[in-house]
């Protein structure tokens, strides 16, 4: 180890790699710092060389991961390292020449594996983009392209979670005084920059999947496999979520899944389900009574907090707004380092500024954006994510407010409005230079 790990240690890989490699080839089983070591050497060296010899030492950097996985398998997890090797010949095939089918097949081999350690998201969005290439051309048919969309979003959702519920624990801690040592500081960056990367690759594969999705294609795809996966709650969970988000509930075939869904596997969400369905025949009153039951019956927080926002949003496009608000904010409780419910909130605001019952003339009515653009600011303090999209609402419900003139003529610069209606709140009239 002497040999070479010093020279690793201070960059000095060209120095180190010979020894290395002379170590690495006779004594393979002698530390798990030799794999360690090996890996930043040939990364170093892939993408500093061009050329025939850059193949050689992908090759090298391969067989180094395999051979890791032989001598120390319990610290080499394997949908990590074969996801890596994946990702390795798909970002440089152009010159180690494998196939695309090939190399759907060996992200799909390392998933189906062990998806629990599976979980890089540059791994899970070559996975999928790899399927819908194969879509395209044909090699891949509409089943193959959603069940794999359903296998990695339902990935993505395990791991947003997983790092929501470590970044809510910090979280905590500042709300409660606590400083945050350099260690945690260390996660809780590291948490956040995962959640941003999640977040990246849900909105792209989502883009991929909604430009292949739509009623026309899904309804007969999940008529076609309704006789023989009927009793098949993970279809049927997949297939009835589809339908929900492509907005095909008006389709026989929805109900139909639905009330399936619910009887093979009642859950908080079959009873969301079963109330679109209400919903959508008229059945307000009664869907209601299923919202309140779904939210009773989930009781783990971040799954409950996603369910808060999405009866919210349900109740929310009826315009029962104060009770999607008291959900949203329910959303918040449970989980603090999502902020969305603060926007949902936000555009109920400005959707009622125009509502009578909330000032007593114009001036006082469109006071509401203030306290708009109070709530919003909010979500992005929360997420960073979401600053831009913030600031967009923002500058919007700003636009719509009280100008300087008005202000300066209704003599209110600084004072404090009561929006009355079903707000219930109040806001700071800003105050003029």
């Amino acid at each position: 180890m002497s040999l070479f790990h010093p020279s690793v240690v201070a960059q000095k890989y060209d120095e180190a790699f010979e020894n290395w490699k002379f170590v690495f080839e006779n004594c393979p089983d002698l530390n798990l710092a030799i794999y360690a070591d090996g890996e930043k050497m040939l990364k170093h060296k892939i993408k500093t060389i061009e050329g025939n010899t850059k193949v050689n030492f992908i090759e090298l950097l391969l067989t180094v991961w395999d051979k890791r996985q032989q001598y120390y398998a319990s610290q080499t997890p394997i949908g990590e390292y074969e996801a890596k090797a994946c990702q390795l010949l798909y970002d440089h095939k152009d010159i180690v020449g494998t196939a695309q089918l090939k190399l759907y097949s060996c992200f799909d081999n390392a998933f189906t594996k062990d998806q629990k350690t599976f979980r890089n998201p540059k791994n899970l969005y070559t996975y999928f983009s790899l399927v819908s290439e194969l879509h395209d051309s044909g090699e891949k048919s509409d089943a193959e392209l959603f069940d794999t969309y359903d296998d990695v979003v339902g990935k993505i959702a395990v791991e947003v979670e997983n790092y929501s519920e470590k970044l809510n624990m910090l979280i905590s801690k500042t709300e409660q005084g606590e400083t945050l040592s350099k260690r945690d500081e260390r996660k809780k960056s590291a948490y956040e920059s995962y959640l941003k990367a999640y977040a990246l690759i849900q909105e792209n594969i989502d883009k991929i999947a909604d430009r292949k999705a739509n009623c026309q294609n899904l309804v007969p795809l999940y008529t076609k496999y309704f006789n023989t996966k009927q009793n098949d709650s993970v279809w049927l969970k997949r297939s009835v979520s589809r339908l929900y988000h492509k907005e095909c509930t008006s389709e026989e075939l929805y109900e139909k899944l639905v009330k399936h869904y619910d009887k093979v596997a009642p859950s908080a969400d079959t009873k969301v389900f079963v109330a679109t369905v209400l919903l959508e025949n008229g059945k307000d009153e009664e869907a209601y009574k299923y919202l309140e039951e779904a939210f009773k019956l989930e009781k783990r927080p971040y799954k409950k907090a996603n369910l808060a926002i999405r009866i919210g949003v349900i109740y929310k496009n009826k315009g029962r707004y104060a009770t999607a608000r008291a959900y949203l904010l329910e959303a918040l409780k449970l989980n603090p380092s999502n902020g969305r419910p603060h926007i949902l909130i936000a555009e109920m605001y400005k959707e009622s500024a125009k509502n009578k019952s909330c000032g007593k003339d114009n001036f006082f009515q469109r006071a509401v954006y203030w306290l708009a653009i109070d709530e919003v600011k909010k979500a992005s303090r929360l997420d960073p994510t979401l600053q831009k999209i913030v600031q967009q609402y923002a500058d919007s419900y700003a636009s719509k407010a009280p100008t300087k003139v008005e202000i300066f003529n209704r003599d209110m610069s600084a004072k404090r409005i009561d929006i009355n209606c079903w707000i219930n709140r109040y806001t700071k009239v800003p105050k003029l230079d």
